[in-house]
This record gives structure tokens, sequence and C-alpha cells, in this order.
């Protein structure tokens, strides 16, 4: 199979990528490498990926028309998946308007893709954070997901009511997902995970919102990926939802549009996570601890039961597991930089 996979050299399109090319498929991938962080990590990606005979990329923002355009230049995806966004829950605070031109406009112009490409399934990252200001734990598919406490949950909330009209008015099997804190190997410098190894590695402190009393439904990467690469082969069919005991199905009774949650519906205190690091490091961290930041949510679960209903996966790699595979790739990722 052919998929287009936009943001291709961040965390997740890489690690995505990677996958669908070690099963056969072929990808073509969208990214603009922006300054967000540091693009030498992104093309460090890229160079892993460029070994691969059916990987080829283009380079171009996702605010132009020409250059998502440009992008499928002979190649028709049967799969697109549009993961490329701007990021960040604080970030979202300080530079609004990146966020609006990033996930608004640029899903716009991706969904005028898919409408014009027609894709057999178009797949839509969405995240946590739309649940917001939800009470209730876990979260469901089926929760509302009106109150998003910053801007980028909002502008991502929006992104998946945008591929909804879009599915329904032009027929465009759509998935959307979202996502769990995700972590592991390559990823992104900006996230917890990531800045707890980096400073204690270094022996700087690190800083601990909430106090140290947050917890989250961390998702390891390769978990993640398996979890979008399974969803992309079962495409939603208007009016066709699964039927399985205790278990309600998103899917719209006006579209061929789902969403679904990605995670292992286990969450970890965030004491606990740096206590993992710690030991893998073999160094203890400085903590300065620091109230909840605005944007920020207590605590994080996902329902996953519609997930295992639909593609008999869940989310199960232990968090010291997975972190012992982070500490081992960042240290070896900076001993060769």
């Amino acid at each position: 199979m052919k998929y287009f996979v936009t943001g291709v050299a961040g965390f997740i399109g890489f690690h995505l990528a990677r996958r669908l090319l070690a099963a056969g498929h072929e990808v073509r991938g969208f990214d603009g490498l922006t300054q967000y962080y540091d693009p030498t990590l992104k093309r460090a990606r890229l160079a892993e990926l460029m070994v691969e005979p059916n990987f080829s990329w283009f380079e171009g923002m996702l605010e132009s028309k020409t250059d998502l355009e440009n992008s499928l230049d002979g190649f028709a995806p049967d799969v697109m998946v549009h993961l490329a966004a701007q990021a960040g829950v604080r970030y979202s605070i300080d530079s609004p308007e990146v966020y609006v031109d990033s996930n608004l406009v640029g899903t716009f112009n991706i969904l005028e893709l898919a409408r014009s490409a027609k894709p057999g399934h178009f797949m839509f990252s969405s995240t946590s954070s739309v649940y917001g200001g939800n009470e209730k734990l876990p979260y469901s598919e089926s929760d509302p997901a009106h109150q998003p406490i910053s801007l980028y949950a909002a502008t991502k909330k929006a992104g998946e009511v945008m591929t909804h009209a879009y599915s329904h008015l032009f027929d465009i099997p759509t998935t959307c997902f979202r996502f769990f804190t995700v972590y592991g190997p390559w990823g992104r410098p900006d996230m917890a995970p990531f800045k707890f190894v980096e400073r204690i590695e270094r022996g700087e402190p690190i800083e601990v919102y909430g106090e140290g009393k947050m917890s989250r439904d961390f998702t390891y990467i390769d978990d993640l990926v398996t979890g979008v690469e399974k969803l992309s082969t079962i495409v939603p069919q208007q009016g066709d939802p699964i039927e399985v005991p205790g278990i309600t199905d998103s899917l719209s009774t006006v579209a061929p549009w789902r969403v679904v949650n990605i995670a292992g519906g286990q969450p970890v205190g965030l004491l606990d996570f740096i206590e993992s690091i710690e030991s893998h490091l073999g160094k203890e961290a400085n903590k300065v601890f620091l109230p909840m930041q605005p944007g920020d949510v207590a605590q994080t679960w996902a329902n996953a039961g519609l997930l295992k209903a639909l593609t008999g996966f869940l989310p199960d790699t232990p968090v010291d597991e997975g972190v012992e595979a982070l500490v081992k790739w960042y240290r070896e990722y900076h001993s060769a930089t």
C-alpha cells in the first residue's frame, strides 16, 4: 500500500514511516522542518529513513496549498496520515498565531488535498488534551470534549470537527486518534520525558509541575505506532458500528468517521516515572517542585476499550522498559553527535 505521512521528520511520523517501510509499504513524507525545536534531530530521523528505497519526502509547509499539491505529484496514496501540527500546550499560550496557521489553516489545506486525492482512508492525529476540563475518568471517546483549556487543545478539537465535516460532505473515510503522552527513543526535546533524561544526565535540576502529584497515561512509541498501523486497515463505514458488550463505538451516524483513544489505560504517577529514569541513568534528580502550569491537567487516563475491540491490540509496554529504551537511545545518540 501507499501511505502519505505529514510530519514525517517528527517523533511519531518518523517511527510510523519506519514501521510501514519495514512492512513493505511505500511511504511519501511531508515536513516543514520548523524551528520549534532543533531541526538537527529531525534531519537525523530523515537520514534513517532515506536509506529505504520505498521512501521519499517533500519539504514544505502545511500553510501552502501549492507545497501540498506538489508533494503528491505522481503519488496516489491509499492512506493519508496527517501528523504534522504545532504541538505543545505551554507554547500555545505564548505563540497562539502559530497554532492557528498550522493546526487550523494547515488542516484545512490537507483536507482539501484529501478531497482531490480521494484516499481510501484519511487519518488525523488528535490528543488527549481535547478532554480538557472533563472530570470523568477514564476518558472515553463518547465523553463530551467541549471544554478545552489550552489553545493547542482547541485547535486539535477543531481539527476533529473539520475532518468530520469533510468526511460527511465528500465521503472520506476518516479515523481520528487521540494520543496520550507518547515517549521513547527519538522523542521530542520539548516534552517532559526527554527533558528529564537530558537534565538528570547533565546534573541539572528538573522542574516538576503540579508539585509532583500529576499522573499520565504514558504510551510507549512502538505501542502507539502499532495502534495507528492497525487502525489504518480498519476503514470506518457509516452505519456499521462494532457491536461489543460494554463498548460504545464513536462511529458517526452521518459520516464514515470515528475517533479512537490510543493508550494502555494504565496511568503512572509523575514521580514514579522520574524514579524509573533515575534508576536507568544511575543518577538522582534534583527536583524543583512547582505549581500546575496554565492549560495543564492533573491526570490523564484513557478508556482503551474501543481500540481493543477494533484491533485486538492494547498498548502494554511497561514504563520501566520504555524508559530503559529511551535512556539507551539518548546516550547513544549524543555520544555520536
